[in-house]
């Protein structure tokens, strides 16, 4: 698109564990491109959502929740979330308006005061306290750093996310439209089901199962008329037990993963899907570099 008025722009969305990021992206693009979960340390890599209007395109950076790494998989998952501070035109810092300050808060404020972008304090989940609550949260915040906004939201309710994209764009260079209006993010299809699948697992297990699984893709065929997709994919685990566990009684619980991933993956597809899942042990991979790679964690890509 060449209209010198056009905006465009790349902004990162950064902030501890769990406090909304992918909650808040999703809402923005309108449909489901990150995944969610209760437990911190859901996503991995740097998904990119595009939203598109008639006069700007934002090019948001879902990063790994900026904590202190305990493993190879954290080191790299750090890496990520800071190396994208110095390569947008925009930093939201978020917060989560129920949990207030914590350590990991100062951990980040140190990180952006190292950088020249401006930075937006976004604090989410407004809908679970009160407003003066939320006065002395602005007031403390307010304190540590020169935020260029500052804007309460509810992700999960859509409040005032309209009013925060407003005050993005404003912030947006004029540029060029780097993707199709309708493309709403940049990792393809198959990164996005394998995904989905993970998200099933995490939400099934519950405590059960911490974050030592991945999902690798083994096919993806389109038969017929290409309105049937069949997929194959396997669930990594690092422990025998936990094996047992993504299983379940009888398969059981492998059975509920896939029938509720298959629902997403037909949503996001179009298509009927027929899944197919399969579970195995490789011990200790998150603490492995060979076997990060292999599950798609590449440092000489960020």
């Amino acid at each position: 698109m060449s209209n010198e008025n056009y905006k465009s722009g790349f902004v990162s969305i950064i902030g501890r564990p769990n406090v909304g990021k992918s909650t808040f992206l999703n809402k923005v693009i309108g449909q489901k491109i990150a995944i969610m979960s209760d437990k911190p340390q859901t996503t991995r890599n740097k998904i990119q959502g595009v939203y598109t209007t008639d006069h700007s395109q934002i090019i948001f950076i879902d990063t790994p929740g900026i904590h202190k790494p305990k493993h190879k998989l954290g080191d790299f998952m750090m890496k990520v979330a800071q190396n994208t501070l110095n390569e947008v035109d925009l930093i939201l810092f978020m917060i989560n308006a129920v949990e207030g300050f914590g350590k990991g808060d100062q951990f980040i404020i140190e990180r952006l005061k190292q950088t020249n972008q401006p930075v937006f304090l976004v604090i989410n989940k407004i809908d679970q306290v009160h407003p003066d609550e939320l006065i002395t949260l602005i007031d403390q915040y307010k304190e540590m750093y020169p935020f260029k906004e500052i804007i309460p939201i509810s992700a999960l309710e859509g409040n005032n996310v309209t009013t925060l994209l407003e005050q993005i764009e404003k912030y947006m260079p004029n540029g060029p439209q780097y993707y199709p209006a309708d493309q709403v993010t940049d990792h393809p299809e198959r990164f996005i089901i394998t995904e989905l699948i993970r998200e099933k697992v995490l939400h099934l297990t519950r405590e059960e199962i911490p974050h030592s699984i991945a999902v690798v893709m083994d096919s993806l065929e389109r038969r017929g008329d290409g309105n049937t997709v069949y997929i194959a994919a396997t669930i990594i685990v690092e422990r025998d037990s936990q094996k047992g566990i993504v299983i379940g009684k009888q398969g059981k619980m492998l059975k509920e993963v896939g029938r509720l991933a298959r629902i997403d993956i037909e949503a996001l597809l179009g298509s009927k899907v027929f899944l197919e899942l399969w579970v195995k042990v490789q011990k200790d991979w998150r603490n492995r570099l060979n076997q990060l790679r292999d599950f798609g964690f590449r440092e000489d890509e960020y």
